[in-house]
């Protein structure tokens, strides 16, 4: 998929999350390092326009799983969204739902957390890899 470098990554390619990321603020937002890799905080300025989700599609503290993207997309703490490829990296399945903190996969039953998508729970050894993302307004697209 055009502009999803983690489109169907199972999370083998040992990502780290350590990888620049998108602050909000001007035209754009600018890329920082303390941001982390597919994390985007504020509003990116501009009016909104058409993104995959909206902001208040994605509850604080949870996320909402977009299957057909095969992405997930968080907001750890209010304001700041997080993306991460929805392909378990224990058997490659699409993850199922966010709930309580946890990304969680269906079929072998990994949990990954929200905040970064690092284990929280095997059988899966591998964080979920994330994915660039952007917030223009209140909507969420790739970058």
């Amino acid at each position: 998929m055009a502009g999803c470098a983690a489109y169907g990554d199972t999370g083998t390619s040992g990502s780290t999350g350590t990888d620049a990321g998108t602050t909000g603020g001007g035209a754009g937002g600018t890329t920082g390092a303390d941001a982390g890799a597919g994390a985007s905080t504020g509003n990116g300025g501009g009016g909104g326009g058409t993104g995959f989700a909206k902001t208040s599609d994605i509850p604080v503290g949870g996320g909402k799983v977009f299957e057909n993207e095969k992405i997930v997309v968080t907001q750890p703490t209010a304001g700041t969204f997080k993306c991460f490829t929805a392909i378990c990296t224990h058997a490659g399945c699409v993850v199922g739902d966010v709930s309580g903190g946890t990304i969680n996969c269906p079929c072998h039953g990994s949990k990954f957390k929200v905040a970064d998508g690092s284990v929280a729970g095997g059988p899966a050894k591998k964080a979920l890899a994330a994915v660039a993302i952007k917030v223009d307004g209140d909507a969420i697209k790739k970058a």
